[in-house]
């Protein structure tokens, strides 16, 4: 069976966003629809990242209400900032903040979350994965920046994915 459906989750939402995206479920579109999510992942399969270990997943749940509070939160900070630049303009600058995190799995939801986050953008990871640049929308304290963004982000991210001493 994993030789035909390698990936059977990605299979039924291609083909599903398939017909949705068609708007219609006429053979000829239910024919072409399965065939994509028969094909394409068989297709894409080298390109998908090997599934990492998951090691205190439970800590990820507290990591994601975290970062949903944190994206309102934010996003009522960059509101009340655009609203009160022309006496205040913003702070925006750009921050270099060391990583002790390593793994892929890891950095990809660090950049998801870090996207999420209204007022931050990540700009770059250094080649060895030692460094993230972002640009922080309003900045005061930059010590204070890393240190909050470490202990809330990449401290949790590192219990799930690398399991810290």
């Amino acid at each position: 069976m994993r030789r035909w459906l390698p990936a059977p989750l990605l299979s039924a939402a291609l083909f599903v966003l398939w017909l949705l995206l068609q708007q219609s479920v006429a053979p000829g579109q239910l024919l072409l629809g399965a065939l994509l999510a028969l094909v394409l992942p068989r297709l894409l399969g080298p390109l998908r990242p090997r599934p990492g270990p998951m090691r205190r997943p439970w800590r990820l749940i507290g990591l994601l209400a975290a970062a949903a509070l944190e994206v309102a939160g934010s996003a009522l900070k960059v509101g009340a900032g655009v609203l009160r630049a022309p006496r205040r303009p913003p702070r925006g600058r750009f921050v270099v903040v060391p990583l002790d995190l390593r793994d892929a799995h890891g950095l990809a939801l660090l950049a998801v979350i870090t996207a999420a986050v209204p007022g931050t953008v990540w700009c770059e990871l250094a080649p060895d994965r030692s460094a993230l640049l972002l640009h922080v929308f309003d900045l005061e304290d930059e010590a204070a920046f890393i240190e909050r963004y470490k202990r809330r982000y990449e401290r949790p991210l590192q219990e799930v994915f690398e399991c810290p001493p």
